[in-house]
């Protein structure tokens, strides 16, 4: 068996490893339905598709604000291939498959440098083993940006063997092309520069002698450094303007204390992300490192300079902009700690007593130190994946357990870790191996994995058959302008523009959607009904999508029932033709009287879809409906159940307006209600979910 296994060349073995890796995430990825992680995913097809439709980076067919270009660029082939959005959307996942899975090919050459070709292969496989290859059915940068990391990682290790002019030369210009997928590079130059000092350590070098050996990495830093302060200053920029869409980042207040907070939190989770045993390994070899050789001493300077330089930065990040634990922004470091531990098995897996037993004390006791109470949230299924198997083991022994089941998961790998024999020391990879394979399933089809959170999300924001309806339904090269009013979810937007190229400039009427992607307010004039922006011009769109509380003049041409959401066609200027009143502000909850109120209007027929809260109201609620000061009609309202109130409407007398008005009896106050429990104080009557006019009936 050895032998056949040795007769297949190393270049076929880590072919297979790639090839097999890219065509189980495909398959994957093909279960995920929908974006998910908002605005991100926007983001990047957005501007994926003004690199491959206009040749320049646009968003929302702006100009681009200071995003990263080099994944949308890797994937705009992808959207010039396919003029089907659901097409290019499957197409750009089956890409990254294939892309995340080449990050086999650099690990294997950073494991070659420490260990013999057998457990190279298997630093390949475990590079592509991490749960965050599940990134793949997602668009986000992280596809590109962990095989450029570690591509980084191993020719910085080359430098400090051999620190060479050329070499110096090709880790600055990687550093710049990493920097360009995505902003948090900027934490990998401080590693490089700390990196030998490090390894000075290691090797007991004086500083003299540090900066001697290393004058090509440092005076190319200055150089680069003057040179970028000079643009700034003949440019008249900020260095922060460097940093493009993500400048807030650095110019945040941050509070130390709570920065330390989260720091501890990355570094217990990192812990529990690679399962304890690799970070143990490494803390042995660390504590070891001056007995080491050469190239494993260069190896863990790499790898120690950029954890402890990527974690702080992270863990600063999340105090002030996410308060989660962003593991989908640490997990890169991971297959470093794994080469590690290999490199701890081929040395024949040393334990010194007192190291090896702090080794593995203090990363157990880590994996304990993460609050599961406070993170254990929806944030986890976008950010923090190895929190996800703990979830869905949450929901079947309950909250209570899960910090001791935590617990007794790292005792049983500090065991593993103290206790197996030196000569069965792979099993060590392997078991974390075979519980990165398990955790697979929650992470992907658990309660709160990627296929069922990428379901929800689209159900969120598209209810029909076809998911690019808006382009189906649009005339060859014509364009819809969305007009969100707040009613509706916002990923009524983010969903159809993301599937449909004839989604096109976004209005909203009281606050924009979350996420800062540009759009524009509109008003509308409260006795013309005439939609302006907000330099006063109108708005010209020929078609427009809104939902049931926007109906302008025109003529509707297709409707995603589910949401209510209607694709116009309008007679420029917009006019809004619909005026509601007593509907509180980006909602659907009335008070005790809402008024309809249709602009050139005809007789017809008015329906209003009702629904109430059990939690408020314990009896039916009566709904009255009166038009030109007459009762025409009423229903009553059950608390769990839906009704539809349809009347007859006329022109009010010397006017071209229909107006309804309704009563609803009784109403509640939550705060009084719920006895605090719910502080909102405002009178509510019913849900007004829908109004559909239908003329001539």
């Amino acid at each position: 068996m050895d032998r056949a296994f040795r007769r297949v060349p190393i270049w076929a073995w880590l072919t297979a490893i790639v090839v097999g890796s890219a065509v189980f995430r495909a398959v994957l990825g093909r279960g995920i339905v929908a974006p998910f992680i908002m605005v991100d995913e926007v983001i990047w097809s957005e501007v994926a598709r003004g690199l491959a439709d206009a040749g320049e980076p646009l968003l929302r067919d702006q100009p681009d604000p200071g995003y990263s270009v080099v994944y949308p660029l890797l994937i705009s082939p992808v959207y010039a291939l396919f003029e089907s959005l659901p097409d290019a959307y499957a197409g750009v996942k089956a890409l990254n498959a294939v892309v995340m899975s080449l990050a086999a090919v650099p690990a294997f050459f950073l494991a070659r440098r420490v260990v013999k070709d057998g457990l190279a292969l298997l630093g390949a496989l475990l590079a592509v083993a991490l749960p965050s290859l599940a990134y793949t059915g997602t668009v986000m940068t992280e596809n590109l940006f962990y095989p450029l990391f570690l591509v980084v990682a191993l020719v910085l290790v080359l430098v400090l063997e051999r620190p060479t002019a050329r070499r110096v030369v090709l880790l600055f210009v990687l550093l710049g092309l990493a920097f360009a997928t995505r902003v948090q590079a900027v934490a990998l130059l401080p590693a490089v520069l700390l990196a030998p000092f490090v390894l000075a350590i290691f090797e007991r070098r004086g500083l003299r002698s540090t900066v001697s050996r290393f004058r090509w990495l440092f005076t190319i830093t200055a150089g680069l450094g003057v040179a970028a302060l000079g643009v700034l200053l003949v440019t008249g920029r900020s260095p922060q303007e460097l940093l493009g869409a993500y400048s807030p980042v650095d110019e945040a207040g941050y509070e130390i204390g709570e920065v330390l907070q989260y720091l501890w939190w990355h570094v217990a989770e990192l812990s529990l992300y690679v399962l304890v045993i690799p970070l143990a390994a490494t803390i042995v070899l660390v504590g070891r490192a001056r007995s080491l050789d050469g190239r494993l001493q260069a190896f863990l300077a790499a790898t120690i300079s950029l954890t402890v330089c990527i974690v702080p930065v992270v863990a600063a990040f999340a105090s002030r902009f996410s308060d989660r634990i962003e593991e989908r922004n640490l997990f890169y470091v991971a297959p470093l700690l794994c080469i590690a531990l290999l490199a701890w098995v081929e040395r024949g897996a040393p334990r010194p007593r007192v190291l090896a037993l702090a080794a593995v004390v203090v990363p157990t006791l880590l994996v304990v130190a993460i609050p599961f109470d406070r993170f254990l949230t929806t944030s986890a299924i976008t950010d923090t994946l190895m929190l996800l198997p703990l979830w869905s083991l949450q929901d079947r022994i309950g909250e209570g357990w899960i910090a001791p089941a935590a617990l007794a998961l790292g005792v049983g790998l500090a065991a593993a870790f103290l206790f197996v024999p030196r000569r069965f020391a792979i099993a060590l990879p392997l078991i974390v191996l075979g519980l990165w394979v398990l955790a697979i399933r929650p992470i992907w089809w658990g309660t709160h994995g990627f296929e069922r959170f990428s379901r929800g999300a689209l159900f969120q924001g598209i209810r029909t058959a076809e998911r690019d309806w808006v382009d189906r339904a649009l005339p060859s090269g014509a364009e819809a302008a969305f007009l969100w009013t707040g009613r509706t979810d916002r990923l009524t937007v983010n969903q159809n523009e993301f599937f449909s190229r004839g989604v096109g400039p976004v209005y909203y009427l009281s606050a924009p959607t979350p996420g800062g992607l540009p759009e524009s307010r509109v008003t509308v004039h409260p006795r013309t009904g005439r939609v302006t922006l907000p330099d006063g011009r109108p708005v010209s769109d020929g078609y427009l999508l809104a939902d049931s509380a926007f109906e302008p003049e025109g003529e509707p041409i297709a409707r995603d029932k589910g949401w209510g959401i209607t694709l116009w066609r309008v007679n420029p200027p917009l006019v809004y033709a619909v005026r509601v009143d007593g509907l509180y502000p980006s909602d659907t909850w009335s008070g005790k009287r809402v008024t309809y109120v249709r602009r050139r209007c005809v007789s017809g027929r008015l329906s209003v879809v009702l629904s109430s809260d059990p939690g408020l109201f314990l009896e039916p609620q009566g709904i009255t409906a009166r038009t030109n000061g007459r009762v025409v009609g009423g229903v009553r309202l059950q608390p769990e159940g839906r009704a539809v109130l349809t009347v007859p409407v006329a022109p009010t007398p010397g006017t071209s307006e229909c107006r309804v008005v309704y009563t609803v009896t009784p109403t509640a106050v939550p705060a009084e209600i719920t006895g605090g429990q719910n502080p909102d104080p405002r009178e509510l009557g019913a849900h007004f979910n829908r109004f559909v006019y239908r003329p001539g009936t």
